[in-house]
């Protein structure tokens, strides 16, 4: 009668395939320690042969050895080089990341545009302050057209800006002009029409 992999055990690291699992199994049945030692040493070399980057250096035997402790379930009693991964480690939830929560009032122009608004704001006048603020309100008018495909006036970016930074940045169109950015053409599925 054949032997599916489908209706074997589930292998715990796959990547290693089901010989190196057998390996392992066998080596847990080993009821002397020096020798089941040494049949763990060879197992680790062969998963070794397997992946030659891991090859060199302590990081990665430590990584094999780790290993071969998930694939015994660890329950392989030997005399490992490294300390092993315990199984309790394995199962716990990486820690929270903390997220600043702000309110972003126009979102299309996100936090960034806000901060740079902040710091242009907070600047004293002349060419570097101007260039900036140009510089600024170009960067808002190309992300106004990513929700308003049909176009964008510059006078609502002036608008927006000037709404944004409590009036400390007053541009207009008589003094500012500002890109004309083309909306990228929409994707296309790479299927071509059919002539008929």
């Amino acid at each position: 009668m054949l032997n599916y992999n489908t209706q074997q055990k589930r292998l715990v690291l796959p990547e290693y395939g089901r010989n190196i699992q057998q390996m392992v199994d066998h080596c847990l049945t080993i009821e002397d320690r020096e020798e089941r030692t040494l049949c763990a040493h060879t197992i680790v070399t062969t998963m070794a042969n397997l992946f030659p980057e891991l090859k060199e250096g302590e990081d990665n035997q430590r990584k094999l050895w780790d290993h071969l402790a998930i694939m015994s379930g660890f329950k392989l009693d030997i005399d490992y080089p490294f300390e092993v991964i315990q199984s309790d480690k394995l199962t716990t939830a990486p820690d929270k990341v903390p997220y600043t929560i702000h309110s972003i009032r126009y979102r299309h122009y996100g936090k960034s545009i806000e901060r740079l608004i902040e710091k242009a704001s907070a600047m004293e006048e002349g060419e570097e302050r101007t260039e900036l603020c140009r510089l600024i309100a170009n960067h808002m008018k190309k992300l106004l057209l990513v929700v308003n495909k049909d176009g964008v006036e510059d006078a609502k970016v002036f608008k927006d800006l000037a709404e944004m930074s409590h009036g400390a940045i007053q541009l207009n169109e008589e003094t500012t002009r500002l890109h004309e950015f083309k909306v990228a053409p929409g994707q296309t599925n790479g299927k071509k029409k059919k002539k008929k």
